[in-house]
């Protein structure tokens, strides 16, 4: 079971790889407010969850620049993710708002409907 669950990661990321979506090209100034705007987010994530690889998609799509935390990988990660966030599943995107309130959204969906309606123009 571990040789296919690797095997089946590094098929993700390879082909997360080989489409990666383009981004959008904005105004420099736009993209710089919408830089500030996300500076407060973290997603924590594993590198070949394909949920994970769903919301780095949609942000990559979208031109965020979201801070990404291995919660596989550093066990710092991971215990920030559990003591704070609640519970350790991916992907959760850690929220801060600018008066410093912290928020904690989990399920890939709504972080991405989430992201969508924050921070993207239509």
């Amino acid at each position: 079971m571990i040789v296919i669950r690797w095997v089946l990661g590094r098929l993700i990321l390879f082909f997360d790889w080989v489409f990666t979506p383009a981004g959008v090209k904005r105004d420099a100034s736009l993209q710089a407010e919408i830089d500030e705007k996300t500076a407060g987010l973290s997603l924590y994530q594993y590198a070949a969850c394909p949920f994970c690889v769903k919301v780095r998609r949609a942000m990559k799509r979208n031109t965020l620049k979201i801070q990404t935390r291995d919660a596989k990988r550093c066990k710092l990660n991971q215990k920030e993710l559990v003591e704070q966030g609640g519970r350790l599943m991916v992907p959760c995107l850690r929220i801060e708002d600018e008066k410093g309130k912290v928020r904690w959204m989990y399920e890939s969906s709504d972080i991405i409907r989430y992201l969508e309606r924050e921070f993207v123009a239509d």
